[in-house]
């Protein structure tokens, strides 16, 4: 097994990191609402992350987007260093939310410090995949206007 993938039969699945790599067994038996079928991909440019920064990574998107899994196909992290050694407000995370039958969310924040940027842009996709899936929930599923009920009176 990959040292980023993770056991799928001990972790808990409430707030549990998104894994990097699924294996394609747990792949095949996952089905549409499995709370499993939601990879995180994490890119670096510029910047450097150590093993615990990723698995940090994992963690807030398990705490942050667990709750959405059913409506999520994919997750994509970006740290960069923008500035590089020069210094300033440089360090960037752009996090994008590819959705099931939805447009994909992007959202991108910048700060001083690498986790902060991380953290706020945590907080701003949940927000932001909060706000698309309620509008898909507050679609109705079938057409009904006062149509119907003008050709019944």
């Amino acid at each position: 097994m990959d040292e980023r993938t993770i056991d799928l039969t001990t972790t808990a699945t409430a707030r549990a990191p998104l894994p990097a790599v699924i294996p394609r067994p747990a792949k095949r038996a996952s089905t549409r609402q499995s709370p499993w079928r939601v990879t995180a991909h994490v890119r670096v440019s510029g910047a450097a992350l150590d093993d615990e920064e990723r698995t940090y990574i994992a963690r807030k998107l398990g705490m942050k987007l667990r709750k959405f899994a059913t409506s999520i196909e994919r997750v994509s992290v970006r740290v960069a260093d923008v500035n590089g050694p020069r210094g300033g407000i440089d360090q960037r995370c752009r996090v994008k939310v590819v959705l099931s039958g939805l447009p994909s969310v992007i959202v991108e924040r910048r700060h001083a410090k690498k986790e902060a940027a991380i953290d706020t842009a945590f907080r701003a996709a949940e927000e932001s995949v909060r706000r698309v899936d309620g509008r898909r929930r507050m679609k109705p599923l079938h057409r009904r206007t006062s149509r119907t009920l003008r050709t019944a009176a």
